[in-house]
């Protein structure tokens, strides 16, 4: 018979801190505190495997369970020398959730369990104190009739509050015995008019319901949200601990605290945490009551008069402190500690490692390794690679107030605070004159481009993570909320509505891109600060990662951040970008509605210089470092007019009437242009225009060469390739620009051509691609929409709804689809690689920032992932990480 009760305590460990899987964490370390000599009260836990059979059996618990638990309860009776149930000397226990990764409080605990109408004389005997017994009790009731019975917890709150109003008393310390019981009496009466029954007194009902209970939080709806925005599987299940009670509301000399061995907001070496006497653990966590300090210099710090613990509890704190040096010792680790100290004697209720800032995390990993405590590459495994961002960018003020009107998905990481705009020309106009702005837009396009860049952020009210908006936004570094579905926005009347509200242009709003929150008003920024701690913590990264981390950039500013950052190149620089400015985009237009090759060379001719110093710029930036370019790639409607005024100024500047311009877009218009006439399609159409790229590339790169004898190295990238033959074609064209240039500078560079991979087609005939392709990059967002058939811009409305109900792990354009669109890009690796050992292979899509990703590509054998400027650092510890985990 599978085991599925694992007892502590009382001498015996039947498992240990190696037993997280299916004794979660709670029951894992509370047997290794009990194995190396702790004071932890006895108890048993019900394994994580019995959750999982619990819900495939209709939530019926097993008979063999039965007598499992049964042998449990003995197990404590024996180790406390009390009888569950007894009315003489009754045992009480706690019945907690305890998952394998911590969930702070969403799911469920139930303490005092085994009380009832005769228990209570017995407890009230046995402690001689007949107000805690029946405070005991009351409690019960309360925590068992919300979280068991599914009572309102407010009834009770009421119940409780009239009860002190009556007696003209503030603190729940000052109600007596008599006060507790009349209580318990209002308290059952509430319970047994919802329930229809009276509130169960059989102390053998009232675990098994808890036990119930705890299983049953697992699928609650914030465990559910939890777990999905931790990326924590639904499959886990939780553990139940039961355990034997211990009371710090038995007077002055008790008590009960939280503790962390290290500070979790900074990092500091100094003990923290909060502590209560005559208190039960609910109190502290719930803040029924206002914590006290636990050590004097916190005390002192903030001015504070209730003494701490180690100045009223001198002889225990020191023993408290005794048991924070050995656990953090074991565990060599930040510990979050529960404690209760019953009478003076000092129990140890759960230790875990501790939740902390990435601020914090950094500093406890570096200073752990700096004492010998835990080596330089467990230090880079110690920090979340996803939480640097919080290092990276302006973060809320935890301390300011915030009136939150609207969520959407938090799609670039930072705070901002501006007046709300509604296009980008007025963005530009009020940051021009000193004005901080946050643009907000049903979605963005290519064309807003300027007012992002002059944004101090991003609100859209539809996209998902990885939207136009999204994406641009990561790699300018400003925050972005996309997808908030809730906002309604009326361009023409400058307003939008969201909860019943109106919000004009020009009223202040604030976005948090990193919990996808829009508020009114400007809220107060912490700006990041990078410690030496930072560097330190990235040189022991470089050292142990394989993959190269290059940036996805297209503007100097973008270069220089990612430079600062550690980027080892550009892995993609778009080119469509730079046509956007002002100054640029009347000869792109020019361009497109060119007749003839001569038309489309005359308005290339004026691109030429613009290409040409947009090159120069970001191969000075990155001299020496290899920069992929990307040939322009997006379809042409993208770049068409819109408005009137537009049509009328380039038909003046051509030289045609309108009606003839509209002729032409609608000749270019396309049912669905994202899989139509663009990338190496119109390369193949118009090669004129790759060309003249390809010439800029060229001839800015001997340019710097010439003047700083640091020659780039450009590869250039051609977009959406399905076949060898196109990619041949467009390889020509590079190589006779190439050519000439070299002829006419009298020198010579090193550069490569090769492909973009980011269609199904093109990983499958990888291997005959590689034949013409110096180089491969996986394009994975276009990878991932066209091999799931998922527009990334629509996706928003449902992915949530796919990741809650298990198809995909996790949002696909957010962590690569390892089952598909991985197995794609596995077979183009090992079909690419067959073809032409040595082939170059990166990762240029919005996975290249994402650590479970980088996980992949280093399994694969990728020689590069490349992020955005600001992922850089992430992507760099992530790459690092993923070499140590792989050994």
């Amino acid at each position: 018979m599978t085991q599925s009760v694992y007892r502590f305590g009382g001498g015996v460990s039947d498992g240990g801190r190696g037993d997280r899987e299916l004794l979660g964490g709670k029951g894992a370390n509370l047997a290794e505190m009990a194995s190396i000599g702790l004071p932890v009260p006895p108890g048993f836990t019900i394994t994580t495997a019995m959750c999982l059979r619990y819900y495939d059996e209709g939530r019926q618990f097993p008979p063999a369970l039965r007598d499992e638990v049964a042998a449990g309860v003995a197990h404590i009776e024996a180790a406390t020398g009390k009888a569950f149930g007894d009315s003489a000397n009754p045992l009480l226990v706690s019945v907690r959730s305890g998952a394998r990764v911590s969930m702070p409080g969403m799911m469920d605990t139930v303490l005092n369990l085994g009380l009832n109408d005769e228990t209570v004389a017995g407890l009230a005997a046995s402690s001689g104190d007949p107000r805690f017994a029946w405070d005991s009790y009351r409690r019960f009731i309360q925590m068992y009739a919300d979280v068991v019975l599914g009572l309102d917890h407010g009834a009770f709150e009421e119940a409780l509050e009239i009860a002190k109003e009556d007696k003209g008393i503030v603190l729940d310390t000052e109600m007596t015995a008599d006060d507790w019981q009349a209580l318990v009496a209002e308290y059952k009466r509430i319970a047994a008019e919802e329930l229809e029954q009276p509130f169960p007194q059989d102390p053998w009902d009232q675990l098994w319901g808890a036990i119930g209970a705890v299983f049953g939080s697992w699928h609650a709806e914030r465990a559910r949200t939890y777990r999905r925005i931790n990326a924590i599987p639904h499959d886990w299940g939780t553990a139940v601990n039961v355990q034997a009670m211990v009371f710090g509301n038995m007077g002055e000399s008790s008590a009960t605290g939280v503790a962390f061995t290290r500070d979790p907001a900074t990092g500091e070496r100094a003990h923290y945490g909060e502590w209560l006497i005559n208190a039960q653990g609910e109190d502290v966590v719930a803040g029924i009551r206002t914590p006290q300090y636990l050590a004097r210099a916190a005390r002192e710090r903030a001015g504070a008069a209730p003494l701490s613990m180690e100045e009223a509890m001198p002889e225990t704190f020191a023993e408290l402190a005794r048991v924070f040096d050995l656990l953090e010792a074991h565990y060599r680790d930040v510990q979050d500690i529960e404690f209760t100290v019953e009478r003076g004697t000092l129990w140890m209720l759960q230790t875990r490692s501790g939740k902390r800032t990435a601020k914090a995390a950094l500093k406890i990993a570096v200073d752990m390794a700096e004492e010998g405590l835990i080596s330089e590459d467990e230090a880079v495994l110690r920090v979340d690679a996803q939480a640097l961002d919080q290092l990276l960018h302006p973060t809320l003020d935890p301390a300011a107030s915030r009136e939150v009107i609207a969520r959407g998905l938090p799609a670039s990481p930072g705070a901002a605070s501006g007046a709300v705009v509604f296009d980008a020309e007025t963005a530009e106009h009020r940051a021009a004159i000193g004005e901080d702005v946050i643009l907000v837009r049903v979605e963005t396009s290519p064309e807003d481009i300027h007012g992002m860049h002059a944004a101090q952020g991003i609100l859209t009210a539809r996209g998902g993570l990885t939207s136009h908006a999204a994406v641009v936004a990561r790699g300018m570094g400003r925050p972005c909320v996309s997808g908030a579905g809730h906002v309604a926005i009326d361009a023409k009347n400058r307003v939008f509505r969201v909860s019943g509200r109106e919000i004009a242009e020009g009223e202040v709003i604030t976005i948090d891109g990193a919990s996808g929150e829009v508020m009114l008003g400007a809220i107060p920024l912490v700006q990041p600060a990078l410690s030496g701690d930072f560097g330190r913590l990235m040189e022991w990264a470089d050292r142990s990662r394989r993959l190269g981390v290059r940036a996805n950039a297209e503007t100097p500013a973008d270069c220089r951040v990612a430079r600062d950052f550690g980027a080892e190149g550009v892995g993609l620089c778009r080119t469509e970008h730079m046509f956007f400015e002002a100054g640029r985009i009347a000869a792109v237009r020019q361009m497109i509605f060119a007749v003839s090759e001569h038309g489309r060379r005359a308005a290339l001719d004026k691109l030429l210089p613009e290409q040409r110093d947009d090159f120069r710029q970001i191969f000075e930036i990155m001299a020496g470092l290899p920069v992929t370019i990307r040939l322009l790639d997006p379809p042409l409607h993208e770049f068409l007019p819109h408005s009137e005024s537009e049509f009328a100024d380039i038909a003046a500047k051509a030289g045609v009437g309108v009606d003839a311009l509209k002729r032409r877009v609608t000749e270019l218009h396309e049912f669905n242009p994202m899989l139509g006439h663009r990338g190496c399609r119109l390369g193949i159409s118009y090669p004129e225009i790759y060309e003249v790229q390809a010439r800029a590339i060229f001839e800015a790169a001997c340019g710097v060469a010439a003047a700083s004898g640091d020659a780039p190295l450009p590869e250039v990238m051609i977009p959406l390739v399905a076949t060898r033959r196109e990619l041949e074609l467009m390889k020509a064209v590079v190589d006779e620009a190439a050519a000439a240039v070299f002829a006419e500078q009298g020198r010579s560079i090193d550069y490569l051509v090769g492909t973009m991979i980011e269609l199904p087609r093109a990983a499958l005939r990888a291997g005959d691609i590689a034949g013409a392709a110096e180089f491969f990059s996986f394009g994975t967002n276009d990878l991932t929409q066209t091999t799931l058939g998922v527009s990334r811009d629509d996706a928003g409305h449902f992915l949530g709804l796919y990741v809650d109900k298990g198809i995909y792990a996790r949002d696909p354009f957010v962590s690569l689809d390892i089952e598909g669109v991985g197995e794609l890009i596995e077979i183009a690796v090992e079909r690419g690689r067959a073809a032409r050992p040595g082939l170059k292979l990166g990762i240029c899509g919005e996975h290249g920032g994402d650590p479970a990703s980088i996980a992949f590509c280093e399994r694969v054998g990728l020689d590069y992932v490349s992020a955005s400027p600001y992922r850089v650092p992430i992507a760099r510890l992530a790459a690092a990480q993923a070499a140590l985990r792989r050994g």
